[in-house]
């Protein structure tokens, strides 16, 4: 396996990655939108779920960033 061939690799690894990461986030939100329409939200709930998403957030603006080329102006 020549370095070419491990940098393909590693780009498909962090793209199923980032497509886990990003479904997570999505049912993280809609569970955060269904918890806000009760009449009782449970608020520590609600922010543990807040804090989880904006930390799978974090995490796949940081493995985008690793996808994008360098690109030197």
């Amino acid at each position: 396996m020549n370095d070419d061939e491990a940098f393909e690799d590693s780009d498909i690894a962090l793209e199923r990655r980032l497509a886990i990461l990003r479904e997570e986030h999505q049912d993280l939100a809609d569970a955060v939108t269904a918890l806000e329409d009760r009449p009782l939200p449970d608020m520590l709930q609600l922010a543990r779920l807040k804090r989880r998403k904006l930390a799978l957030k974090d995490e796949i603006v940081r493995l985008e960033d690793q996808l994008m080329p360098d690109i030197i102006a």
